[in-house]
């Protein structure tokens, strides 16, 4: 055939046919893989489903049979599915399902190898171009792999179907029958998020960077996510999957690929689901790259993105860390898919960031951060493969840490109500001392962090202390010189015990107050500086203490920290504060003098004491003119939780 001539209906001969004359290639005992979410040949399917008698002891084979076909939903036949969507799970019930948990790059090795034979595939694809080539459209996942196995390929030639780029082009000399269909192709919107959802997603988009290259996952809340980061700047999408979230982010610019390390300024993915308008987006736009799943979910390739993002939505997880991403109240539900292979490419990316994220509680209020998994929660991702873990309570960072900080990081983002009994099982189970407690029952208040630049260009984040804190509290104690600590702590110590770093560090946020100085990135800080105040209820003020790194003594820091713990009380009604200080330590008493506010002066032998009584106006003097001073982008909306006692 020339390149000027278009194959016309008489150019696919006797391959155009109806649907059951196509389906009567099929024998008693075939397997038939089915495309893929909305590119399932659903008149194939309904047709199939109907003949009478129809082929006997047929399976079916399918990554996401969602929205597959409402006649899937009351199949006659057995099903083999490597996802289990809410439109099957009828199926299960019904014992006509067998659900495979593989990550889903295994499996064109298990079709090629033979071990998952396909003796019929039935696809929907575009009409064939000039040159003979139909497109798979939205949905190219697993059906290269398929094709190079299948014994007989049927397909839907739908006018509907998008053109995509990539590797979804296949030659009609490939199939062995097309039938005709003209119908919409079937559209997938997320249910609406909801406030606990877009708490979690606001904590998500709150450590995206700029420049950092995104996969999304199925789930609603990484979905949700994506509407809190339209102030980023040249993010990427390397995923599996795509949906409608994407397309405003591309219009506005945040979408660019432009830092993208591998496949620079395309959207590379395996198949999406949505709207018509996504759709429209995705058709003939050369911006898209569909690639088969094996490649675009290869650990190698996800790691080659730097600052690749991996948001993987779980039902449940233990204080270790073991997640459980494939099970819900003991039946099977969702699937492994592509969430280990994007985890472990996320972890070995430079900058890159693996992140589970959950409700920390089911509907009916049960934590879904539990001390062990069930005997109904598969572990689907292991915890040596977990860093982060995000719930509408907070951040979690899991990586490379003991049992003991585990425990408490993930008690810190379950729900309040909850996690008395975490501790409790925590110490019953040897994860945490005997002697620990948790001081505060509500969340971490990320709308308390600020960013601030010092005249030496080096910018530290000034954060709320948290209970997990206490091993980087210790580090920095060691950093002290012994005339520091006596100054700190008014006697010559060594060494500060477990229960006297928690005293530091697990707070309530409300008599009780500590703010760390921190650099470096989530996964790895380093504490160079603290502060800490403790109310008292009697006098309405409040004694405060500071520790600063030697290094970063005489930068401003204990000004830093001084200001923004006087913000902090100021903004919740303490009077004021006071400081006892060695009267050697001409430094400190400098600090404290020079403090906002109206400040007295008064001698004890060795010691001095400063108060400093709040003004109205305190609030407006700058704490240090050579610091700039950054409040948190878009903090999480809370509800106010009692303090615990």
């Amino acid at each position: 055939m020339s390149v000027s001539e278009t194959p016309t209906k008489t150019d696919l001969g006797a391959k155009r046919v109806d649907a059951q004359k196509a389906l009567a290639a099929i024998r008693p005992g075939s397997r038939i893989y089915l495309g893929t979410g909305c590119a399932a040949p659903r008149h194939l399917i309904a047709t199939l489903e109907s003949l009478e008698p129809g082929p006997a002891d047929l399976e079916f084979v399918s990554f996401l049979a969602t929205l597959v076909s409402p006649a899937a939903q009351a199949s006659r036949y057995r099903h083999r599915s490597f996802f289990v969507g809410s439109d099957i799970r009828d199926l299960q019930a019904a014992g006509r399902l067998d659900y495979v948990p593989i990550s889903l790059e295994e499996v064109p090795a298990l079709l090629a190898n033979g071990r998952l034979p396909i003796d019929v595939a039935l696809l929907q694809v575009s009409p064939p171009d000039a040159r003979g080539f139909v497109s798979l459209g939205v949905s190219v996942d697993l059906a290269p792999a398929v094709l190079g196995v299948a014994r007989h390929v049927i397909a839907e030639i739908n006018p509907a179907m998008p053109r995509t780029h990539g590797s979804s082009f296949v030659h009609i000399d490939r199939f062995d029958a097309f039938i005709d269909v003209d119908t919409p192709v079937t559209e997938y919107r997320h249910p609406p998020a909801g406030e606990t959802a877009d708490r979690v997603a606001r904590y998500i988009a709150a450590i995206i960077e700029d420049g950092s290259t995104l996969q999304i996952g199925l789930g609603r809340v990484p979905n949700e996510a994506l509407h809190h980061i339209t102030d980023r700047r040249d993010l990427g999408i390397h995923s599996d999957v795509i949906t409608d979230g994407i397309m405003s982010l591309v219009e506005a610019g945040v979408v660019t690929g432009r830092r993208k390390t591998l496949h620079r300024d395309r959207i590379v993915t395996s198949y999406c689901l949505g709207t018509r308008r996504l759709y429209d987006f995705v058709h003939d736009n050369p911006r898209f790259d569909f690639q088969p799943i094996e490649e675009v979910c290869d650990p190698r390739a996800i790691a080659a993105n730097h600052r690749m993002v991996s948001i993987t939505q779980a039902f449940a997880i233990d204080l270790t860390g073991q997640v459980c991403v494939d099970q819900l109240d003991g039946q099977f539900y969702g699937g492994l898919s592509t969430q280990a292979a994007f985890i472990r490419g996320a972890a070995r990316s430079p900058g890159g960031k693996p992140i589970v994220c959950l409700a920390s509680t089911t509907e009916d209020d049960a934590s879904r951060i539990k001390p062990l998994l069930a005997a109904g929660d598969g572990v689907g991702i292991a915890r040596s493969d977990v860093h982060y873990v995000v719930t509408e309570y907070g951040i979690a960072y899991l990586f490379g840490k003991s049992i003991r900080e585990r425990a408490l990081a993930m008690i810190e983002v379950a729900h309040p109500d909850h996690r008395d009994a975490l501790v409790e099982a925590a110490r019953q189970l040897g994860y945490v001392p005997r002697e620990q407690y948790l001081a505060s029952h509500n969340a971490y208040p990320v709308q308390e962090e600020r960013r601030q630049t010092f005249a030496n260009g080096a910018e530290l984040l000034i954060r709320p202390a948290h209970a997990a804190d206490a091993d980087a509290l210790r580090s920095l104690f060691h950093l002290l010189s012994p005339d520091d600590v006596y100054t700190r702590f008014f006697r010559r110590v060594r060494s500060l015990s477990y229960q006297d770093l928690q005293t530091l560090c697990n707070v309530n946020h409300e008599t009780q107050v500590a703010f760390l100085a921190v650099t470096g990135p989530r996964e790895n800080e380093v504490v160079v500086g603290s502060g800490c105040y403790f109310l008292n209820a009697t006098t309405n003020l409040a004694e405060v203490a500071y520790m600063v790194a030697p290094d970063w003594q005489g930068q401003g820091l204990g000004t830093a920290l001084q200001t923004r713990l006087q913000e902090y009380a100021m903004a919740r009604g303490v009077k004021g504060f006071v400081a006892e200080i060695l009267a050697n330590n001409a430094r400190m008493v400098r600090l404290a003098a020079n403090a906002p506010g109206v400040a007295t002066t008064e001698r004890d032998g060795d010691t001095i004491q400063v108060t400093i009584l709040f003004s109205d106006r305190a609030a407006a003097r700058p704490a240090k003119p050579d610091a700039e001073e950054k409040p948190a982008k878009d903090p999480p909306k809370r509800k106010a939780r009692r303090p615990s006692k």
